[in-house]
């Protein structure tokens, strides 16, 4: 268990290169049990959530090689799958995150059985598994719940999947990943609507074509697998985490910083940069950089009929919900006030008590909605003791602290490990004054 101390009201100054993609990674892992043989892929960061899947994979007896850092080969040749059904793995690594979940299509599809405790993760209100069941049931398993050890046990009697029409209620990225993985090792062919279709699952897809599979309109909501008899091994490169960018763009503005985010792969971006745009954030596009210049001030744009504006997490192409963290805490220095409207998670906002508590005028409406009143930088939020309550809140609490004026504590640091590389270094060298206590 760790904490940081941070002494904030600095501003910082800059290089940063953006880590691999967290969830693109979460997704990828998994598809390594797809083959007997061996991937390599590049650009995984070095975080607690990827560490922890990689641990459940070499547990599989999956073949695991690093290469240099980030660079690691995998090879899945001979699987244990009965490890699934251990104290082990139930206690120690299933519950512990959400995409230990995603291993279930590849095992399933290929294998014909996997046992699968309810996965952990962050604590932001109520993420159902229907996506993943319904689908994983249409495509002929069998769903059983065992309520002594809260596990689901799929099965398909050792005949391979059959490839169906599927119709989401939701489009859920993990679900998405899920049912393709399982459908590429199917029967027929699989049409899978209402699919997510973020970059993430578009990265998915492509390696899985380079390993042979026969997916086609990928980047859309319908997808149509068709199933091969085997898969292959290949070659892959993690995309830059649009998320953790978005990070950066959103300390650059509140410590009034100068940062460049270097290969930031603008064309997998969406519709961020120009969110950022509208809370006010000078945001400059050179090659295939982000330059933020330092701000004294940022105005909120208000909406085309004088509205104050709105800003609401939506399925890609629109905005992320793992960002409305992050641009709760923009706004509160900024001059203007704006609404967010989190829509998924009735949980996700509660952390605003601490950024009230630091001084920030917010008002939360609801569980889903949080109206900010920008101080623009007249009035600073003050240091604090704060407890990261999941890895986005945990990662907004510290860009707060780091703007604020005095000395804050963040408790259960681990929450941000889970999914930021190294990050007391990478902001030391930007000339933070932070320090991690063990």
């Amino acid at each position: 268990m760790g904490i940081f101390r941070i002494k904030g009201g600095k501003s910082l100054k800059g290089e940063i290169k953006p880590q691999g993609a967290k969830n693109e990674s979460l997704q990828i892992l998994c598809a390594v049990l797809l083959t007997s043989e061996k991937l390599r892929i590049n650009n995984i960061p070095e975080i607690g959530d990827v560490k922890c899947l990689m641990h459940i994979l070499s547990n599989l007896g999956v073949i695991i090689k690093k290469k240099g850092i980030g660079d690691y080969t995998f090879q899945a040749k001979n699987i244990n799958i009965e490890y699934l059904n251990t104290k082990n793995f139930y206690e120690k690594y299933g519950k512990s995150i959400r995409g230990s979940i995603m291993i279930a299509g590849p095992l399933l599809t290929r294998f014909k059985k996997v046992c699968i405790p309810i996965p952990g993760g962050d604590r932001i209100g109520r993420r159902r598994l229907d996506a993943h069941l319904t689908g994983l049931k249409l495509l002929g398993s069998t769903i059983t719940y065992k309520s002594n050890n809260k596990c689901f046990y799929l099965y398909t009697n050792n005949k391979k999947l059959i490839g169906n029409y599927i119709l989401m209620e939701e489009a859920s990225i993990t679900g998405t990943a899920n049912i393709i993985m399982a459908a590429t090792l199917a029967d027929g062919e699989t049409i899978l609507y209402n699919a997510a279709c973020e970059p993430y699952i578009q990265q998915l897809c492509k390696l899985l074509n380079k390993m042979g599979a026969k997916i086609k309109g990928i980047g859309t909501n319908l997808v149509k697998i068709k199933g091969v008899k085997k898969l292959k091994g290949g070659n892959h490169t993690i995309l830059p985490d649009m998320v953790e960018i978005g990070s950066w763009i959103g300390l650059a503005a509140i410590t009034c910083s100068e940062i460049r985010i270097k290969n930031v792969n603008w064309n997998n971006l969406g519709v961020i940069p120009n969110i950022f745009k509208k809370m006010g954030v000078k945001i400059k596009k050179e090659k295939d950089d982000i330059f933020i210049p330092s701000q004294k001030s940022y105005r909120i744009k208000k909406l085309l009929n004088n509205a104050i504006l709105t800003i609401s997490d939506a399925p890609w192409p629109g905005l992320t919900p793992d960002l409305l963290s992050i641009l709760i805490v923009v706004a509160t220095q900024a001059d203007g006030s704006v609404l967010i409207h989190q829509k998924m998670f009735e949980s996700r906002l509660f952390f605003v008590d601490k950024l009230i508590e630091m001084g920030a005028q917010i008002i939360l409406c609801d569980p889903h909605r949080a109206t900010v009143i920008g101080l623009n930088h007249q009035s600073y939020l003050k240091g604090s003791i704060l407890n990261s309550p999941d890895i986005r809140a945990g990662i907004s609490l510290l860009i707060a602290a780091l703007s604020a004026k005095g000395i804050s504590i963040i408790n259960n640091i681990e929450q941000i490990d889970r999914g930021y590389e190294k990050i007391e270094k990478r902001l030391q060298n930007l000339g933070a004054d932070i320090s991690r206590i063990e």
